[in-house]
């Protein structure tokens, strides 16, 4: 018997109760590292684990685990489900950078428009191609985009010459490379440890979509934002829902149906949705600082300084051993077949 669940049989022996009692068959802990306050818990993880208890009867007991509290780093996360100290996380790839290539296609900048789009097309390349290749370690649930990164500091940001010289936070490889490229200095740096090296001065501002900003309270720590004008957004960064493969399989056939249903695409679309309506409401938290909306030559600006971080994405899947060009083409055309 797999040691993360319990039969139905251990669970009435181990609390004691007749056998006409209804206990859980199965027990899947998701660990991650954002807070309780965050959109992805409290309006997503909360939910989806009410409508799994719901659709199984109660059968199905998913308990979450908030700020990293069963130990270890962010960074860790991934290989937490691999090896099965845990069911399931909820994590972005790009913290374990290099690892996951082909999927990074999605965060390279100004790539994303719509990030409902972006994020069905993310997980159209799992089922493709990613999950017996670069995710054959986990069993991906779900795979998702938040919305446009912005620009947050202590200081205005409305040119690039702005940037020169900032220590700025990024999240994933891909970002901090198009900060350098941008003439800001980059700190690779996870999302809980931002407010503290803000308030300490080790960095001057963040990159992040609006609707992680209150979880942080980051609009109380700078007093200046920077979007980007039209529709191309800075950068995005990926998430996923990865399950530990045996956790998946030892599951009874009519359990791992009820999972399926409630995530794969159309939760992968839904959670995109529910966070860019959590961007709103970040955004309107800060009406009293200064939002600077960067115009169309400007962006032009900043998307030609760019190029460099495609140059050297494509030189790295050649080393990996794939078109990265060709890569680039087909995450497009998925974007656009799922506008």
């Amino acid at each position: 018997m797999n040691r993360f669940f319990n039969s139905t049989l251990g669970a009435l022996m181990l609390l004691g109760v007749g056998a006409g009692a209804h206990a859980q068959d199965v027990t899947i802990r998701v660990h991650h590292f954002m807070s309780q306050k965050a959109t992805l818990h409290a309006q997503v993880l909360i939910p989806f684990a009410e409508r799994v208890g719901a659709a199984s009867d109660g059968r199905i007991k998913i308990e979450l685990y908030d700020s990293m509290s069963l130990g270890g780093r962010p960074g860790d996360l991934y290989d937490q489900a691999v090896d099965g100290a845990v069911e399931a996380v909820l994590t972005l790839p790009g913290y374990t950078s290099g690892r996951f290539n082909r999927a990074e296609v999605f965060e390279l900048p100004f790539m994303m428009e719509d990030s409902v789009a972006t994020s069905k097309a993310f997980y159209d390349l799992v089922t493709s191609e990613l999950q017996d290749g670069e995710f054959e370690e986990t069993k991906i649930l779900a795979a998702w985009v938040h919305g446009p990164g912005v620009i947050h500091s202590k200081e205005p940001i409305a040119t690039l010459e702005d940037l020169a010289g900032k220590e700025m936070r990024g999240p994933t490889r891909l970002v901090t490379d198009l900060l350098g490229e941008l003439g800001a200095t980059p700190v690779g740096m996870p999302l809980p440890k931002i407010p503290e090296n803000i308030s300490k001065g080790v960095i001057s501002g963040a990159v992040v979509p609006w609707e992680v900003t209150p979880s942080i309270r980051l609009s109380e720590l700078v007093g200046h934002h920077t979007e980007i004008g039209g529709t191309r957004a800075l950068y995005t960064a990926m998430f996923v829902l990865a399950m530990n493969w045996d956790a998946y399989e030892d599951m009874p056939d009519d359990l791992r149906a009820i999972l399926d249903a409630e995530t794969g695409k159309a939760f992968s679309g839904e959670t995109a949705r529910i966070q860019a309506q959590g961007d709103a409401v970040g955004r309107s938290l800060a009406a009293s600082n200064e939002i600077i909306t960067l115009d169309q030559s400007e962006v032009e600006r900043w998307v030609e300084a760019a190029q460099p971080v495609y140059d050297r994405w494509i030189a790295r899947a050649s080393d990996e051993g794939f078109d990265g060009a060709a890569a680039i083409a087909k995450a497009k055309a998925l974007i656009d077949a799922n506008k």
